[in-house]
């Protein structure tokens, strides 16, 4: 599979798998690093977690599973984010000095694993320090805990303030889209990130499975859209999504969340599925959200 270069130091398979649900798949610590050797195999080696995961459980079954084959580690990028916590339920941010700091130490102990190759702040935090932030993530790559650093849900202004503050070191933004979605369209970021040559990771590129089976009347417009699609070029319907979002020429890197490695198959043709420039188009406007000038 196709490598996506983020920097000099850092590229990630065309397609990342996710482990966001991994609590929920019951699968043992040998049978997850079966997983993932099957995902290597297709070569999707970029694994993407996060420490909110499941309470950082997710972290922590990931690292058993590397523990239960060790040849793992060191055959993928392995990424994870910080930033967002809970008190007796009440969730909020923390994008501290210390937080992050010590955030990234902890998740290099559930990990099992002595660095990360991507880390990320998670959310958009409203108390955020720019400044402050950038010191943690700068002394992080100093010290060789973390090889790049970048962004997730972040809108343009706060990632153009806290890449300011980097010094242009952000790699990515791991931001929500999906043919009902255009939040990161419709604020400029997606021309940010093209014009900065930034690609960033996509989650949710299915809208977690509503695109499937909600019976939102931007779902159904949607989808109807890409099933003619689908029929044109003999595949299945989440290939097309996929390939949609590959099109653009931002250079997207898309993330696939399910633990079905036929899922991760439609995924992966979507690299080899050459869609008709009018087609971007027509699932653009499907849901009836954008409209074409």
């Amino acid at each position: 599979m196709k490598k996506v270069e983020l920097s000099k130091q850092l590229s990630l398979s065309q397609v990342v798998q996710g482990f966001w649900r991994l609590d929920s798949w019951n699968m043992s610590d040998e049978a997850l690093a079966k997983f993932m050797n099957e995902c290597i195999d297709r070569g999707v080696t970029s694994f993407d977690t996060a420490e909110i995961y499941a309470d950082t459980l997710c972290e922590t079954l990931m690292g058993r599973a590397f523990k239960a084959d060790p040849t793992i580690r060191n055959r993928i990028e392995l990424v994870s984010k910080t930033g967002i916590f809970k008190n007796d339920g009440f969730g909020y941010y923390n994008t501290s000095y210390d937080r992050v700091v010590r955030s990234c130490k902890e998740s290099l102990q559930r990990l099992g694993t002595d660095h990360l190759d991507l880390y990320l702040i998670h959310r958009e935090d409203p108390c955020l320090d720019v400044w402050e932030t950038a010191r943690a993530l700068k002394q992080l790559k100093k010290d060789g805990l973390v090889r790049e650093v970048g962004v997730s849900n972040f809108d343009p202004m706060k990632f153009n303030a806290l890449n300011e503050a980097m010094d242009g070191e952000l790699v990515t933004n791991q931001i929500e889209w999906n043919p009902v979605c255009f939040e990161h369209f419709n604020s400029g970021m997606i021309d940010l990130l093209t014009v900065k040559r930034i690609h960033p990771m996509i989650w949710s590129p299915l809208a977690g499975g509503r695109l499937f089976t909600s019976d939102d009347e931007k779902c159904v417009k949607a989808l109807a859209v890409i099933k003619k699609i689908a029929e044109r070029h003999n595949v299945d319907p989440a290939t097309v999504v996929y390939a949609w979002i590959m099109y653009h020429p931002v250079g997207a890197v898309p993330l696939n969340g399910s633990s079905k490695l036929e899922r991760l198959d439609c995924a992966i043709r979507a690299a080899e599925l050459k869609l008709e420039h009018y087609e971007w188009y027509e699932i653009y406007a499907a849901s009836g959200q954008q409209q074409i000038r």
